[in-house]
């Protein structure tokens, strides 16, 4: 076991995460102080020793993005120029993460400018949960490990859905199908796939199911839910194809704009999302919507990590 100490931070995105983080692993936060002047600029003090520690920050890719991203790449020059032994970023929901390839002329690739600016202010080592795209692991010449929501979500399927056996899992995407078909396979449920039609980002046109989902519980997993227009067209989808009820289980509940009222008026049962985003505000006002904690994992991971221990032994099976 190595001698130095674990020293977590948090930065100003997800405190209330962060903390209960900390208290799994049994350790309280780490003294800094996060201001930003009069211009705007963001200004960190970190507030006791980190020399030759173990340092984890984490921070987010939520709310004021670009400012907490600035904040968490201070915080890591800081911990660097302090002399930290290693320092680890922490981030549950990786910013600009579907912005991972050229999908037309002169699109920038901001997720791997990401990684860049990461890389150069000091991280040695990064730990997010499930990457819109894992390849987005490549865009790093440091370790990063990508923790997954999978066995929460088989937790949550198991205890609080009545009669999941009688379920199909169902993925609003082609590019989760891989997601949704291993949660299938771990439950020995069948699989159903919507192929959707954009016109323009953030808005989808037409749903074409493929596959049975009359008399059966269908339950959507996706990687994110934003403006969530997809889940409440996916919803109207299955259930005029004769579902009888529809659960959506997310691993990032972003739910930007109109989000809550399109959740409302949607058939949807229930939203699951894990909190990797802090969504408290908007579950006082959308009974719909549930949460698994990710704190655990995350605690685990770190612990794993300081240790020297194996973090994929997390996950016995994980998507490929």
């Amino acid at each position: 076991m190595s001698s130095n100490s674990i020293k977590i931070f948090s930065g100003s995105s997800h405190v209330e995460l962060a903390k209960l983080v900390a208290k799994r692993i049994g350790l309280d936060l780490s003294k800094v102080v996060v201001l930003k002047y009069s211009n705007q600029e963001t200004s960190v003090t970190i507030g006791e020793s980190v020399r030759d520690e173990d340092v984890f920050i984490i921070q987010s890719g939520c709310g004021e993005i670009n400012d907490n991203l600035m904040e968490l790449l201070i915080m890591i020059n800081a911990c660097k120029t302090a002399s930290a032994r290693r320092i680890t970023a922490v981030i549950p929901c990786y910013p600009y993460a579907r912005q991972d390839k050229k999908d037309k002329s002169r699109a920038p690739i901001s997720a791997k400018l990401v990684a860049n600016m990461l890389t150069v202010a000091g991280a040695n080592h990064v730990i997010t949960v499930d990457l819109h795209a894992s390849q987005i692991q490549g865009f790093f010449n440091i370790p990063v490990d990508n923790l997954y929501c999978e066995p929460s979500m088989l937790k949550y399927i198991k205890s609080h859905i009545p009669e999941w056996q009688n379920s199909i899992i169902v993925s609003p995407d082609a590019g989760g199908a891989k997601r949704a078909a291993s949660i299938a396979d771990r439950l020995n449920l069948e699989f159903a796939l919507i192929h959707k039609e954009r016109k323009k980002a953030n808005e989808v046109s037409r749903m074409v199911l493929v596959g049975e989902v009359s008399g059966k519980i269908a339950i959507l997993i996706d990687d994110m839910a934003d403006t969530c227009g997809t889940l409440k067209m996916a919803a109207t989808t299955l259930k005029e194809r004769g579902a009888s009820k529809v659960y959506a289980i997310v691993a990032h509940g972003i739910l930007s704009g109109k989000a809550i009222d399109v959740i409302n008026d949607s058939e949807l049962e229930r939203l699951v999302v894990t909190n990797t985003i802090p969504h408290d505000d908007k579950k006082a006002i959308c009974s719909k919507i549930d949460t698994i904690d990710i704190a655990p994992t995350l605690a685990e991971a770190i612990r794993r990590t300081h240790n020297g221990e194996s973090v994929s032994f997390l996950f016995s099976h994980a998507p490929e």
